[in-house]
């Protein structure tokens, strides 16, 4: 390439990545554990200037330890206008009484949709990218990403039944994120079988019919509640050829991030436990 026009494309790209630098926000607050965790993981030093509470808890958030360095806020319009933000990062089920009293009071909001596959990732990672005038750093994670998940796939003679079982029996379809996790690990997902393509309660009884080879539950929660006791029930316990894997359905699993990658790689080596002692 003539030095002229390397020189001239360097100098776009310094325009082009100064421009955004100018445009970037300054103060940015997020109010949703989503939006917290892509933030985390993107946003440049300084920038973040507060995240949900929900960021500080470890069953919920892969990135606690970074989110520690910040302050927490509880979502609410009223506090958040206090921290005199830039731009507020929300969920698109973000209450939206708080969004519009943020818009009203001339506070930009950027909303973000939950994931619902991994092939949701990438695109999460360039919204908050653009969204924070990182872009760049945004394509390298999403390279990253790419990468890593493609190095997960691996030849199959079959693939084994699983079924995701929460409290209240509830369960998730091939067309949710738990789903697709699911799927990239090598499972196929009796919720499918049972008609649930997104989320919804599967009965015990189903359950028990489906007979699947592995059953995943989610974190017990403290304390007590009935609408955990389906999780325990005997007839889970005596289905004869079906394995049980409690509380995988973790932080790892809630967010389209890249940490979903750590649930991939858990069921993934699951599945291949159960294949040798199969």
């Amino acid at each position: 390439m003539p030095i002229s026009r390397t020189l001239a494309t360097f100098a776009v790209a310094l325009i082009t990545a100064t421009a955004a630098l100018a445009d970037a926000p300054a103060r940015v607050v997020s109010v949703n554990l989503c939006t917290d965790q892509l933030a985390l993981m993107l946003a440049a030093p300084g920038q973040l200037v507060s995240v949900s509470r929900l960021a500080h808890d470890p069953g919920s958030s892969v990135m606690v330890e970074a989110a520690k360095a910040l302050p927490t806020n509880g979502s609410r319009a009223e506090e958040v206008y206090l921290l005199q933000p830039d731009l507020v990062l929300a969920g698109t089920f973000t209450d939206p009484a708080t969004v519009q009293m943020l818009r009203k009071l001339g506070i930009k909001v950027a909303l973000f949709a939950p994931a619902t596959a991994l092939s949701d990732v990438p695109d999460r990672l360039a919204q908050m990218g653009a969204a924070l005038g990182r872009q760049q750093a945004a394509t390298r994670l999403t390279a990253d990403f790419d990468a890593a998940l493609a190095g997960l796939d691996d030849a199959q003679t079959a693939r084994p039944r699983a079924a995701i079982y929460y409290a209240n029996g509830y369960s998730s379809g091939g067309r949710t994120l738990a789903g697709d996790i699911l799927r990239a690990a090598g499972f196929d997902n009796v919720a499918d079988d049972a008609g649930l393509d997104h989320g919804g309660t599967l009965p015990l009884e189903q359950l028990v019919l489906l007979a699947p080879d592995l059953i995943v539950t989610g974190r017990d929660y403290p304390g007590q509640a009935r609408a955990e006791d389906v999780l325990a029930h005997p007839a889970l316990r005596a289905l004869p050829d079906t394995a049980m894997a409690g509380q995988l359905t973790d932080q790892d699993w809630i967010c389209g991030t890249p940490a979903v990658l750590d649930a991939v790689r858990e069921m993934r080596a699951l599945r291949l436990r159960l294949e040798h002692a199969g």
